[in-house]
């Protein structure tokens, strides 16, 4: 019985010794399974700062790679305007007279020469402006010829100074209305050296002062037309400028001779070159702006635009050379900048890079001593690998 007993103890010890051994077996592997596991986490976590390109790929994404490079910055006051032409080339037409559209043939945009009937105007009234001129031009004479006579009179002593002083008078008052009346047929564009009893009429043509366009055209024929108001606009776009608006805080930075780089709104491509030429001193108490003009460096490039066109435009105000890299190159992830740095011939590490100023496509490195003068970047395609 003692015997059996001691069998059945010695098997007890022998199964708490196996399942302990095989307890510390598992627990050993799992702790190497979790160290591997570890491990290879880091390496994973590691390898995700270097991307692999291979040629092919390299080829087929038209990368291209390059180095930091001093590149120019400008300092630039942006500013919003229209195309504009100088007041002495934009014209308002009215006919002076009150009068009844006789007729009128023009379109907007129609071209018209300095001179060129614009429309005709009718009145009753021109006729009795005509018919005074010419009575006061027949008056003239005989008085002229008294008032001399008169004067010799009275050197003599043989008339009054009485007779002397109505000839004076009389002669004065009718050369004043003769000139007046002269002055007012110039107005309605009637010869008066050539104007007689027989070529009297009651219409009158209005004529261009300017060559140019009718760019506006508010009469219409059977309009009645008041003196003050405005029948057509005639503009010269020779001249055309730009015409732009900064705030007053910008205005010790803009000076005569700066470049103005010009595009017009909603067209990001295009872009036209200005320089400025006169900056006013005054500030627009309304909204605090001030006017700035420039001209088109390109002359040829104004007949591509016309006369209140809205622009947006850069004032290139001051320069300076920054290490830079193509902005393509430069990838922002949560306000964090990256570039891709090539490592051997297919590998490319991320490195967190510090960006200053952006400028013509290019972008400020702040941290360039960090690298090597013969680093080289991927400049182009590297921005969707990194943002990857």
């Amino acid at each position: 019985m003692k015997n059996i007993i001691h069998i059945f103890t010695y098997l007890i010890s022998s199964i708490g010794l196996l399942l302990l051994l095989t307890l510390t077996l598992t627990s050993c592997n799992s702790e190497e399974k979790q160290e591997k596991g570890t491990a290879d986490i880091a390496i994973e976590n590691k390898n995700k700062e270097v991307i692999t390109i291979t040629e092919t790929q390299f080829k087929s994404g038209e990368m291209e790679l390059g180095k930091i490079a001093m590149q120019t910055f400008n300092t630039v006051v942006r500013a919003n305007g229209v195309f504009a032409v100088p007041p002495q080339n934009q014209a308002d037409v009215s006919a002076h007279f009150a009068g009844y559209v006789n007729d009128i043939k023009l379109l907007p945009g129609q071209i018209v020469k300095k001179g060129q009937v614009l429309f005709t105007i009718e009145n009753p009234e021109y006729v009795q402006a005509q018919q005074d001129f010419l009575e006061a031009k027949g008056r003239l004479s005989y008085l002229k010829s008294d008032y001399e006579r008169q004067k010799e009179l009275l050197a003599d002593n043989v008339t009054s100074k009485k007779n002397f002083l109505k000839a004076e008078s009389e002669y004065t008052v009718t050369l004043a209305q003769y000139q007046s009346l002269k002055k007012m047929l110039s107005l309605m564009n009637i010869n008066a050296n050539t104007l007689t009893g027989d070529n009297i009429r009651s219409l009158i043509t209005v004529r261009s002062p300017l060559s140019g366009y009718a760019t506006t055209v508010n009469a219409s024929k059977g309009m009645y037309l008041n003196p003050s108001d405005i029948a057509v606009t005639v503009t010269n776009t020779d001249d055309l400028h730009i015409n732009l608006k900064i705030f007053e805080k910008d205005l010790p930075l803009v000076k005569k001779g700066q470049q103005i780089n010009v595009r017009l709104q909603n067209d990001l491509v295009s872009t036209y070159k200005g320089i400025v030429h006169l900056v006013n001193k005054s500030i627009n108490a309304k909204n605090r702006t001030v006017d700035v003009h420039g001209d088109l460096v390109n002359k040829e490039e104004v007949k591509l635009f016309a006369p209140g066109m809205y622009i947006e435009a850069e004032i290139l105000t001051t320069s300076a050379e920054y290490a830079a890299l193509p902005s393509e190159a430069v990838a922002n992830i949560d306000n964090d900048f990256f570039v891709l740095v090539k490592k051997g011939n297919t590998n490319y590490k991320r490195v967190l890079v510090k960006i200053g100023a952006t400028n013509n496509g290019f972008t400020q490195i702040l941290n360039a001593s960090d690298f090597k003068p013969n680093t080289e970047f991927l400049t182009n395609g590297a921005f969707n690998l990194i943002t990857e």
